[in-house]
């Protein structure tokens, strides 16, 4: 077994690694990639994302007639979606989201670690008066630590949303982070395109990416 499918469980879920799929990580992952490859690379793996996060709501049967008169047996949703964000890296993810679910309202929630404590510390939230209505769709980029990851949990969870009703949705994995959410939040389901091998002791995942934020809005520093 790779590291992979160690981790990938029954609240794991990772995208099939198509090659595709790996194309377009070749192609972000590159540290020569320009902003345009990456902005575009990214957006085609968060649509991916976003629509297995959605699979894994809930649906009911609703049939429609056709234009040629025949019944169609499909489904629907049975719940509202909201979308949260984690700033800033996870407004990267907004405009998938609203392509697949149009109705989805959005969230915010921005948390930064203390330079001091080392620690996550909320500095802002906005989420709709419903959201524990809804079934959420946690968005960050990166998964390292896990820290940012359950304090934006545990806010979802004191504004009323169950914890079942939550997906975590990330481009990248570290198995540390994977861990630290299962062991807090059984229930929450992560929904990742790489599950990568570690952290190294600067807590950068392996083999990584670099700042996912600076490389989509371009501002990383010039080399």
């Amino acid at each position: 077994m790779t590291h992979a499918t160690e981790a990938a469980t029954e609240t794991v879920h990772l995208l099939p690694q198509t090659r595709h799929l790996r194309a377009l990580h070749t192609g972000m992952r590159d540290r020569d990639a320009d902003r345009a490859v990456f902005v575009r690379n990214a957006g085609r793996i968060h649509r991916r994302l976003v629509e297995a996060g959605l699979e894994l709501l809930p649906f009911e049967p609703y049939d429609v007639q056709t234009p040629v008169g025949r019944t169609y047996r499909g489904v629907r949703l049975t719940s509202q979606v909201c979308g949260v964000c984690i700033a800033r890296a996870g407004d990267s993810m907004e405009t998938a989201l609203t392509e697949a679910a149009p109705s989805a309202r959005i969230g915010k929630i921005l948390i930064q670690r203390d330079p001091v404590t080392k620690l996550p510390r909320l500095y802002y939230a906005k989420l709709p008066d419903d959201v524990a209505q809804r079934h959420v769709l946690l968005l960050d980029p990166m998964l390292a630590t896990g820290g940012t990851a359950l304090a934006a949990i545990d806010i979802l969870l004191d504004r009323g949303v169950p914890e079942a009703h939550i997906v975590l949705v990330n481009v990248l994995s570290a198995p540390e982070g994977i861990a630290a959410v299962r062991k807090r939040f059984a229930r929450v389901r992560i929904v990742t395109s790489s599950i990568e091998e570690r952290l190294n002791e600067n807590a950068y995942m392996l083999p990584g990416i670099g700042d996912f934020g600076d490389r989509y809005f371009g501002t990383d520093p010039v080399r």
